[in-house]
């Protein structure tokens, strides 16, 4: 069972041709993707440890808003440059076939990931309570190792110098404020 996982996880080049398919494919991910982490999960994490951290209301609305919504427009942004660029999705058995490196990829290297941890930060703020907070430390966290230690590597092996290239270009977590090409 670990083996198929791990061979999951690492993903394949997608063979989808039609970019119509592979919007679908990358839909349903993000609607079943988003509906666990950034719903489920972070309600989970309210309902364990409710306490309510002191935030001015102003901040907790505002600014848990302002995150919530950036960071689903870069997921949209995202997953649209891997259709039509990539052609695949975020799906690791729809991988990408191509190594995208322009548009937010340009700027960091890994923008939906820092776009989905904006989006549970945001709810952390609105939510202000100490399980959400803490739920959104975890993902940073847990995001910070798969992406290290699972993505990096599988697309070292799938990319090869290109991908060393634009790693030494683009960096991994904080956006680079010009960006140039990788």
């Amino acid at each position: 069972m670990t083996g198929r996982v791990t061979r999951w996880l690492r993903g394949r080049p997608s063979t989808t041709e039609s970019t119509a398919a592979l919007w679908a494919t990358a839909l349903l991910d993000a609607v079943l993707f988003f509906g666990l982490f950034m719903a489920i999960l972070p309600w989970v994490a309210h309902r364990l440890l409710p306490q309510i951290l002191p935030l001015p209301p102003a901040i907790r609305t505002w600014a848990g808003a302002v995150l919530v919504a950036v960071g689903v427009c870069i997921v949209i942004a995202c997953v649209d440059t891997f259709v039509r660029r990539g052609r695949g999705t975020q799906l690791p058995t729809e991988a990408p076939r191509y190594l995208v490196t322009d548009g937010l990829f340009a700027v960091v290297r890994n923008p939906i990931i820092v776009a989905e941890l904006m989006v549970i930060w945001g709810e952390a703020l609105y939510v202000a309570s100490v399980g959400v907070v803490l739920y959104a430390l975890a993902a940073s966290v847990g995001g910070h190792l798969i992406v290290r230690y699972i993505e990096e590597p599988e697309l070292r092996r799938r990319f090869g110098e290109s991908y060393d290239a634009y790693c030494r270009a683009v960096p991994r977590w904080v956006p680079r404020l010009r960006p140039g090409k990788a």
